[in-house]
């Protein structure tokens, strides 16, 4: 099984900055990504972004320039720098893993963590 666990999430004033982190346990072989996802009431799932095991990066457009995503491959941790940050950020935000647990594929999520960007 493997495990996320998120945290970071809370209030912030439009313009301000919030770092979530996430970190993977369990029976881990390998990672082959990890990233962050977001939704709101009412809407898929969409992707903020993700970063591969070789240390590829992808972003949503709306994200570029102002989130950045990293890892603790140590640690098997992911962290998500959100600077600048505008109401329409406002989400819940799920971690997500892309893993091989011995011979099998597995993903997995977090339980999420809400990001609230308010005056």
């Amino acid at each position: 099984q493997v495990q996320l666990v998120e945290s970071g999430g809370g209030l912030v004033q439009p313009g301000g900055s919030l770092r979530l982190s996430c970190a993977a346990s369990g029976s881990i072989f390998s990672i082959n990504a990890m990233g962050w996802y977001r939704q709101t009431p009412g809407k898929q799932r969409e992707l903020v972004a993700t970063i591969t095991s070789p240390g590829s990066r992808i972003y949503a457009d709306s994200v570029k320039g102002r989130f950045s995503i990293s890892r603790d491959t140590a640690k098997n941790t992911v962290y998500l720098q959100m600077n600048s940050l505008k109401p329409e950020d406002t989400a819940v935000y799920y971690c997500n893993a892309d893993v091989w647990v011995g011979a099998k594929r597995k993903v997995a999520w977090g339980q999420g963590t809400q990001v609230t960007v308010s005056s």
